[in-house]
């Protein structure tokens, strides 16, 4: 009789929506895979792959959900769905309506449904911004 390794397991079984607590399908994009819950459409990147995909022209259609909002003088506190970490709201420097959670344990993203989608149509008035915010810098 063979015994399975718990840590397999774990790997294996489908994560958690962080926010909704329904499951949470793999979902590969452009060499990468991303957990997108089946009730909210909520994102959940390794920190690696968030990263590749704000910069792979496409990705964004894996954000399939309509935009979700909540009120933002409500915290809404989220454990992380791969370690269990309490995980950090954090605010997209360039879009500072976009808000999203980090853990700082695994550095996970936990995306709402809509916000990948909108912080990868960055405004170009902020690139032209950052543009001449950098060169200022000696």
């Amino acid at each position: 009789m063979t015994q399975t390794n718990p840590i397999d397991e774990v790997e294996t079984q489908p994560l958690a929506c962080p926010k909704c607590s329904a499951g949470m399908e793999k979902v590969p994009v452009a060499g990468e895979s991303v957990d997108r819950c089946d009730r909210c459409k909520g994102l959940f990147f390794s920190a690696e792959s968030h990263e590749h995909l704000l910069e792979t022209a496409g990705a964004e259609a894996i954000d399939t959900g309509a935009k979700f909002t909540e009120p933002r003088d409500q915290v809404v506190r989220i454990k992380c769905p791969s370690c269990h970490a309490q995980m950090i709201r954090m605010v997209d420097r360039h879009q500072p309506h976009i808000w999203y959670e980090s853990c700082p344990v695994c550095f996970g993203i936990y995306m709402d449904a809509g916000e990948f989608r909108e912080q990868k149509q960055r405004p170009i008035v902020s690139v032209i911004r950052d543009m001449f915010h950098h060169q200022e810098r000696p």
